[in-house]
């Protein structure tokens, strides 16, 4: 399947020196979004990913006074393992951040990975974003959060598995490997109002060069299936943007 790049979205695309100064301007445009959400709509839902790369974001939030019981965390993606287990996004998350400052245990919504299967936990939790958001459409996050893989795999959408062609649930089951994993569809990314890739990296760079190139295989490189309806930005570190086509504008920082 040869589709347009993600780049029809028109995507705010900055390159930082070094993943510090990446992670340092994250954090100040997440605290910024946050902020705007509860200003304008009186609550902020968001939507975290796991990984190294937005490990010392969360480490940073948890040193920031934010009206926390205005914000609600959520997760784009899980690991089908116990939340006790090193593997688990949601313990990384609550040790970087979420444990150390005050926002109520009732706006956290893990995902519940303790189930008779990955699919029962898949219906669970989207049955959670359902009674959370008070919708039956899907729901409008403010602010999602993805990294991208070498691979151009986001959240737990795997290059050639069936989650990418999922249209009609909210969360589905990814695939890699012979490991499964949680995670929010491609339509439900793509409602968001803000969408913030996070990629450092020089292993990423084809992948990147793929993701951005005019036509490309999104089966192959499923980072190109997020084209939101709202902000889509791409902050990159200079090691991963030298992948990326020379016709693709950037701000350089």
């Amino acid at each position: 399947m040869t589709v347009a790049p993600s780049s029809l979205a028109m995507p705010q695309v900055h390159v930082y020196v070094d993943k510090a100064a990446l992670v340092a301007a994250a954090t100040d445009q997440v605290i910024e979004l946050i902020r705007d959400a509860i200003a304008t709509r009186g609550r902020c839902s968001i939507a975290l990913s796991g990984g190294s790369t937005p490990k010392p974001l969360y480490q940073a939030l948890a040193q920031t006074d934010l009206p926390w019981e205005q914000l609600y965390i959520y997760w784009g993606d899980e690991r089908y393992v116990p939340a006790t287990h090193a593997d688990s996004n949601a313990k990384m998350t609550y040790e970087a951040w979420l444990n150390h400052v005050a926002i109520p245990a009732e706006n956290i919504f893990t995902v519940p990975t303790e189930t008779d299967s990955p699919n029962s936990s898949a219906d669970q939790y989207q049955q959670a974003l359902a009674t959370s958001f008070d919708t039956t459409e899907i729901p409008a996050f403010d602010i999602i959060l993805l990294g991208m893989g070498d691979d151009g795999h986001t959240a737990s959408l795997f290059p050639h598995t069936e989650a990418l062609n999922e249209t009609e649930r909210w969360v589905t089951v990814g695939q890699k490997a012979d490991q499964p994993r949680i995670t929010l569809t491609a339509p439900v990314i793509n409602q968001a109002r803000h969408v913030m890739f996070l990629v450092a990296g020089a292993n990423k760079q084809t992948a990147l060069s793929q993701v951005f190139a005019p036509t490309a295989d999104s089966a192959t490189y499923p980072a190109r299936l997020v084209s939101p309806t709202g902000e889509l930005r791409w902050l990159l570190d200079q090691d991963a943007s030298a992948g990326l086509p020379a016709s693709i504008e950037r701000t350089l920082h």
